[in-house]
């Protein structure tokens, strides 16, 4: 047998179990200090303030079909890997827009990812997988072709047991509360239905105007004569299309618990137009007819309008720009959007959010919480904004940057001039269920070893590393977003 063969075969059957000190600093003496502040901090409960996991399963409860149903499909950061590597979507089962044929052999699916397990080897990816089979499934080797049958089997018994419904996991997981994310046309009927039931967990929304707000968008022109049927407004109008966007905000908080709004620009310019020039430039969009600044434009004036809207109601408003979506034409047209080919470009927020800054950041009952793909603007941007303007704070290290290393990066280049208490803790802003609890357990790692540093080069007193621990986990985000 070669060597690399022997290599394989000790990989995939020697028992492989999480280190309790991963993450951590290696230098012992910090090490030390790093494991009682993670310590203190890893039984908190999970507060999700921002993600996009489907509110019908906490609604009907019904058990989750498969394991490549449940990993696999619906993930873009697994099967973005597999297509760097040559592996088209419809290998694992993504569904196609025109209904073509894709792989419908679950088990199938599941042996292209434990074959290829290999390509997540020191991506976030690898962290969350690894945490939720071992952790959620108890499963104590490592995923390969070999082992693939038998941890699908374990993992598809599991799933036909009560205990791994998701409400159950739900419990679990020790999650306090969790938001969802939806467009302003949805009923929000599984909210409802949650709420209905009795359940004890609280699931809430997020109101995501992008669908209605963004001439880009396809179906725009149809979603703004949907939100005018669904409220009873005139969206002909610019004062009935504003009126319209209040309407849905309250029926978000009083249907759906909602605390907050999020926003996907591609960029964060705002704008602060008079109303007279604001509703000319509605008709040209509603029309049709916008040239790519005048949306822009439009999309900007609009990031201010939905501040004045939070001014009003309370909401916590979130702006995560930089997202060049949908990069790749063929995907995009084969299998539509999210499946894992936004690429982050350059974003300015000194300038673009002037207007709206001008006009609302200096007001401490507003929460505006600022993301960005682009991590050149922490200290140079960001950082000095929010540690200015009392309406603005910083989310945390987000999508591409939700990794040990970019954690890192954040902490490092925000806190000299933000402070801890300009931040909003930790969001895993996910679809995939099963890795929230891994990711909020690896952001509460590193930023025990953040703190731990700080104490070792007596930056920080050992007290109030463990209090700032406590509110990166839990206070921070709680009061950020209202919950």
């Amino acid at each position: 047998m070669t060597t690399d063969r022997v290599l394989e075969r000790v990989a995939s059957t020697a028992p492989y179990a999480l280190h309790p000190d991963r993450l951590l600093p290696a230098d012992p003496g910090t090490r030390a200090i790093a494991r009682e502040l993670y310590a203190s901090v890893a039984g908190l409960p999970i507060v999700s303030p921002h993600g996009h996991t489907d509110p019908a399963w906490y609604a009907e409860n019904a058990a989750f079909p498969d394991p490549s149903s449940l990993f696999v499909i619906p993930d873009h950061y697994v099967h973005r890997m597999l297509y760097s590597q040559g592996i088209r979507p419809e290998r694992v089962g993504v569904p196609r827009l025109d209904g073509g044929p894709v792989e419908t052999d679950k088990r199938k699916i599941w042996r292209i990812l434990a074959e290829n397990f290999h390509l997540y080897r020191g991506t976030p990816s690898w962290i969350w997988l690894n945490h939720a089979f071992q952790t959620v499934f108890g499963i104590d080797e490592r995923l390969s072709a070999d082992s693939a049958d038998r941890i699908y089997d374990k993992i598809a018994a599991a799933l036909e047991r009560p205990e791994f419904r998701p409400r159950a996991l739900f419990e679990r997981f020790n999650i306090e509360v969790i938001s969802t994310t939806e467009s302003p046309l949805d009923d929000l009927r599984h909210h409802a239905a949650i709420r209905a039931s009795g359940w004890s967990g609280r699931v809430v929304t997020a109101f995501r105007p992008d669908p209605v707000v963004d001439p880009a968008f396809p179906g725009f022109v149809a979603n703004l004569d949907t939100l005018g049927r669904i409220t009873g407004e005139d969206t002909s109008s610019y004062a009935g299309y504003l009126s319209a966007l209040i309407k849905r905000r309250k029926y978000f908080v009083e249907v759906g618990g909602c605390t907050s709004t999020d926003h996907g620009h591609p960029t964060a310019k705002t704008a602060d137009l008079s109303a007279e020039d604001a509703a000319a430039l509605y008709a040209r969009v509603r029309s049709g007819s916008a040239t790519p600044a005048e949306a822009e434009l439009f999309r900007a004036q609009m990031l201010t309008e939905m501040a004045a809207m939070s001014v009003a109601d309370g909401l916590t408003m979130q702006i995560h720009p930089g997202s060049r979506r949908d990069h790749n034409p063929e995907i995009f047209a084969s299998f539509g959007k999210d499946k894992g080919c936004d690429i982050p470009g350059p974003t300015d927020y000194v300038e673009d959010l002037k207007p709206l800054l001008a006009r609302f950041g200096n007001r401490p009952d507003l929460t505006i919480i600022l993301f960005t793909l682009d991590e050149t603007v922490y200290s140079r941007e960001l950082a000095p904004l929010a540690g200015h303007y009392p309406a603005l704070k910083l989310g945390p290290a987000w999508w591409f940057h939700d990794s040990p290393e970019g954690m890192r990066r954040y902490r490092e280049q925000v806190t000299e001039t933000a402070g801890f208490y300009n931040t909003v803790g930790f969001n895993d802003d996910t679809r995939a269920f099963l890795s929230i609890p891994a990711r909020h357990d690896v952001a509460r790692r590193i930023d025990a070893g953040f703190l731990a540093r700080l104490v070792a080069e007596h930056r920080l007193d050992r007290d109030d590393a463990f209090e700032v621990a406590h509110d990166l986990a839990y206070r921070l985000v709680k009061q950020a977003y209202k919950l």
